[in-house]
C-alpha cells in the first residue's frame, strides 16, 4: 500500500524506511532543506543501520522523499511523525505538531487516514480530527523506539498500540502493521494516554531505584544487589525498568512527565506522584557533578576527562545528554573539562565553550585530575588499566561502566549505589 509519513527527523525517517522495508510504498515528506540532505545520504540522527536501510529501501523503489504534499497524491495512509520540538526546560512546542499537520492536510488531494505517532498530549489526536474537516479518519499510533536499536523495535515490535474508533480506519492501519505480532486497539483517547502512562511509569521506576541507591550508599547496602532481589520477586520481574544509574533527560520521559503534570493542573486532578517524579529526578541530576568536585577537591585538581558526551551509545545525539550538562556546570566553575566520545569528532564546534573535545580516549586522559564517565560506550570497558592510573581524584562512573577497571588501576572508585562510594 502507499503510505506517506509526514516529518522526518528520528521518528519519521525509521518509521518510513522500517515501513519500505516491509514491502511498501512510502513517500516520505518534509521541508526542501531536509529532504535534500536526506536525498544527498545524510540522516538526522546517527541511528545504527538506518543510513543503510534507507540506501537500500531508496535502491528499491519503495522510498521516496519528497517536500510538496500534493507528491503524497493516492496515499492511503499519512503517517505524522514529526518530533515534537522541545526547549532547554523540556516545554514542548505542541503547536507546531498541530499546526504543522493541519497545513499539510489542507494542501493534501484526496481522502485518507491519518496516523499521529508525534509526542503530543491526550486530545491532539481530537483536537486535529475537529479542525482538518471530513476528509480524514483518524487514529493514534503512539511511537515505540528504543533510540540506538529503533529499527529492530520497530520491525519486530513486542506490539502496536493503535487507537482509533473508526472501522475504516482500522482496516488500513491492520494491513500496514501486518508485520506486527499484535495490535491493541483502543479508542484515540486512550491511545494517546496509554503513551504517557508508559512513559511516567518508566520514569518513576528509574526514580524509585535511584533513590533506593542513595539509601544504599549509606547503608552499607549495595544497590545492584538490591536490584537483582528486587526483580528475582516475579511481581516485578526479571525485565523491570529498575537500575540505579543517571536521571532521566528529557525526550521521551521527561516530555510524558510533563503532560501529565500539566493536565491535572488543567483539570483540577492531583498527581502528586507524578510531580514528585520530576522533582526526585531534578535532584539526582546533580550526583555526578557533587561527586567530581569533591573529588577534585580532595586531590586540589582543576582538570576533568569526560569519556562520553552523547545522549545515549550508538547515537551522535547531544540534546538532553546529562554528559553535557555536567560538562557545562564544572566549565562554569572553571574546571577544564577535556571531553572524548567516539561519535564526536574532535573540536566539534557544538561543544564550544562547554568542553575542549580530543580525538582519542588517551588524549582526554592525560593530565587529568579525575575521570567522569559520561556515556557507557562498550568501547570504554577495553580501556587498559593503566591508562586511569595517573588520576589521583580517581574515577565517578554513575553507570558503573569501569568498575573492573578502576579497581585495577587502584585509584578511588566513585559509582552510585555502591556502599563504599560515601566513606571513600
Amino acid at each position: 500500500m502507499k503510505i506517506a509519513v509526514v516529518g522526518l527527523w528520528h521518528l519519521g525517517t525509521v518509521t518510513a524506511s522500517a515501513l519500505a522495508a516491509e514491502g511498501h510504498d512510502v513517500i516520505a515528506l518534509d521541508s526542501a532543506e531536509i529532504v535534500a540532505s536526506l536525498n544527498g545520504g545524510s540522516v538526522p540522527v546517527d541511528e545504527p543501520g538506518l543510513r543503510e536501510l534507507i540506501a537500500e529501501q531508496r535502491a528499491a523503489g519503495r522510498l521516496r522523499f519528497a517536500a510538496a504534499p500534493a507528491d503524497a497524491s493516492g496515499a492511503e495512509l499519512v503517517w505524522f511523525t514529526y518530533d515534537t520540538p522541545v526547549d532547554d526546560d523540556d516545554n514542548a512546542d505542541v503547536a507546531f505538531v498541530i499546526e504543522s499537520a493541519l497545513a499539510f492536510l489542507a494542501a493534501f488531494p484526496g481522502e485518507a487516514v491519518v496516523a499521529i505517532s508525534s509526542q503530543v498530549p491526550v486530545g491532539s489526536g481530537a483536537q486535529i480530527a475537529a479542525r482538518a474537516g471530513d476528509r480524514f479518519r483518524f487514529a493514534a499510533i503512539p511511537e515505540n523506539l528504543r533510540l540506538g536499536s529503533a529499527i529492530a523495535y520497530f520491525r519486530k515490535p513486542d506490539r502496536f498500540v493503535v487507537g482509533t474508533a473508526d472501522a475504516g480506519a482500522r482496516e488500513v492501519i491492520g494491513r500496514a502493521l501486518a508485520f506486527a505480532p499484535e495490535i491493541v486497539w483502543m479508542g484515540l483517547e486512550a491511545a494517546e494516554m496509554t503513551k504517557h502512562a508508559i512513559n511516567a511509569f518508566l520514569a518513576t521506576s528509574v526514580v524509585f531505584a535511584n533513590e533506593l541507591a542513595a539509601i544504599c550508599e549509606r547503608v552499607g547496602a549495595d544497590a545492584r544487589e538490591v536490584e537483582r532481589g528486587l526483580k528475582s520477586d516475579l511481581r516485578v520481574g526479571p525485565k523491570a525498568y529498575v537500575r540505579a544509574g543517571e536521571a532521566f533527560a528529557g525526550g521521551t520521559l521527561a516530555r510524558d512527565v510533563g503532560f501529565l503534570s500539566a493536565l491535572g493542573a488543567r483539570d483540577g486532578v492531583a498527581v502528586d506522584q507524578v510531580r514528585a517524579t520530576a522533582t526526585s529526578n531534578e535532584r539526582h541530576r546533580n550526583w555526578p557533578y557533587e561527586r567530581v568536585r569533591a573529588a577534585l577537591a580532595a586531590v586540589g585538581g582543576s582538570r576533568v576527562a569526560l569519556l562520553g558526551l552523547v545522549y545515549k551509545p550508538g547515537t551522535d545525539t547531544l540534546r538532553a545528554s546529562t554528559a553535557v550538562a555536567l560538562a557545562r556546570q564544572l566549565r562554569a566553575d572553571g574546571v577544564t573539562v577535556v571531553a572524548f566520545d567516539p561519535a564526536i569528532p574532535a573540536g566539534d564546534a557544538r561543544l564550544d565553550g562547554i568542553a575542549d573535545v580530543a580525538g582519542s580516549a588517551a588524549a582526554a586522559l592525560a593530565h587529568a585530575d579525575v575521570v567522569a564517565i559520561g556515556t557507557a560506550w562498550p568501547e570504554f570497558k577495553a580501556l587498559p588499566a593503566a591508562a586511569f592510573a595517573n588520576a589521583r581524584g580517581g574515577v565517578v562512573d554513575v553507570g558503573r561502566v569501569l568498575e573492573a577497571t578502576a579497581g585495577a588501576a587502584g585509584v578511588p572508585y566513585f559509582a552510585f549505589g555502591r556502599p563504599d562510594t560515601v566513606r571513600a
